[in-house]
């Protein structure tokens, strides 16, 4: 009994201790009263080119109660931010995940989130404002596919150098980036890792550890061959006067061969068996092959570690602010927390449970969709139809008229002529 109360008692304080070293620090579903957690910018308004969000699930969803904030209308720019609790990654583990659906056809735009420090005018919040975290989509055409990764550092802004890639489907996905403090990161799509590796490598914000030593030279020692010829190898006795070819043992002076009128008959010749070509001593592995020469790596003189180098500026604020030609775009289940296992568990609470409903909803909108333009298609071209048959007829009018005159004015000419002859 004693034992079991002493393994409870441990359970009840692991699980303490990762409810107190875990931390949610903004999340946002997009509930009733979103609004008073979130300040649209005015930004661009007095050119007339500000956009605005609306609460919806958009045209088709897993669950029309899940509401985002949908880009609209057309051609705009949509700026909005959310101030979060102050937070500082120092020592911890970021994670900044959030979904998004590109329901329309986006042509191009940006599809991204920002995470902010400083003090924010959020009113005045816009493309030139000053971010610390800028990570998520940016598609244009059918080339750009684009899973910005953009960190600030000192003041300049270092995007990833690794070529990553979004989804650009219709339907929706969530995106997470995971920033530790020995300075490896991962990216997920919908809860699988798309990408992992190290700040030190994977941007050009320090110099580089080790750069190749240029001043470096191959060793006049050094031995490349993998093979060589066994010195040990003799040629065998007589090797060299076995000939290539020899007579056709087979085959017989023809019956109506006649010496004086053809000359002595030979046999054909046919190569020889027991020819085996030049000779050459047996390969064997090189003993003192030391594989193929490279330029050494070398500490980098102008290297200086920053044990902060993924420390952030402490975060204040997480913004959406992006520019899109085709508005529609529903963002949606923002979260900053500095535990990886519990952004999976959200993913899976509804990306998962949603997936295929959403699927199911996205394929029957589809028909609607294409059954409407169908419609109007053959409204187009039955109206199309008429206006080619008026123009028809009024050709064939015109032409009924014309050759009437032609008609009128030749018989007019006629009566003349017989007037004048009488």
């Amino acid at each position: 009994m004693e034992g079991r109360i002493l393994f409870l008692q441990l359970l009840l304080a692991a699980l303490c201790a990762h409810l107190c070293v875990s931390e949610v620090i903004f999340e946002e579903r997009f509930e009733d009263g979103w609004e008073s957690r979130w300040v649209k910018s005015d930004w661009k308004k007095s050119e007339g080119k500000a956009g605005t969000f609306k609460h919806t699930a958009g045209r088709y969803s897993g669950d029309p109660d899940d509401k985002g904030i949908q880009t609209y209308p057309d051609a705009k720019h949509y700026a909005i931010s959310a101030k979060i609790p102050e937070f500082s990654n120092k020592g911890r583990t970021l994670v900044v995940q959030y979904s998004i659906k590109f329901e329309q056809e986006i042509e191009c735009g940006g599809g991204y989130i920002k995470l902010l420090s400083g003090y924010v005018n959020q009113k005045k919040f816009g493309g030139d404002t000053p971010y610390s975290l800028m990570f998520g989509p940016d598609l244009c055409g059918t080339q750009t596919k684009k899973l910005h990764a953009i960190v600030s550092y000192q003041g300049q802004n270092y995007p990833i150098k690794k070529e990553l890639q979004c989804e650009n489907d219709k339907l929706t996905h969530f995106y997470t980036f995971i920033l530790r403090p020995d300075a490896s990161y991962s990216v997920l799509v919908d809860n699988r890792e798309r990408e992992s590796g190290s700040m030190y490598t994977d941007w050009d914000i320090l110099p580089p550890r080790k750069i190749k030593d240029v001043d470096a030279k191959k060793p006049k020692d050094w031995d490349e061959r993998e093979y060589i010829d066994d010195p040990d190898s003799v040629k065998p006795e007589g090797y060299d006067s076995i000939p290539a070819e020899i007579p056709d043992p087979k085959a017989k002076k023809p019956g109506t061969w006649d010496e004086d009128e053809d000359g002595i008959w030979r046999p054909p010749k046919v190569p020889n068996p027991a020819y085996k070509g030049t000779w050459k001593r047996k390969r064997i592995k090189n003993p003192n092959y030391k594989g193929k020469w490279r330029i050494p790596w070398i500490d980098n003189p102008e290297f200086e570690d920053d044990p902060d180098l993924y420390v952030l500026k402490p975060l204040k604020y997480v913004g959406i602010e992006v520019w899109q030609v085709k508005a529609g775009s529903v963002f949606d289940n923002i979260l900053i927390c500095d535990d990886p296992e519990y952004a999976k568990q959200v993913v899976d609470e509804t990306f998962a449970k949603n997936k295929e409903a959403e699927k199911e909803a996205f394929e029957e909108a589809e028909k609607v969709r294409r059954a409407k333009e169908e419609e109007e298609a053959q409204k187009a071209r039955v109206e199309g139809e008429k206006i080619k048959r008026s123009r028809d007829n009024d050709r064939r009018h015109r032409d009924r008229g014309h050759y009437r005159d032609r008609y009128k004015r030749r018989r007019d000419y006629i009566d003349d002529y017989d007037h004048d002859e009488l």
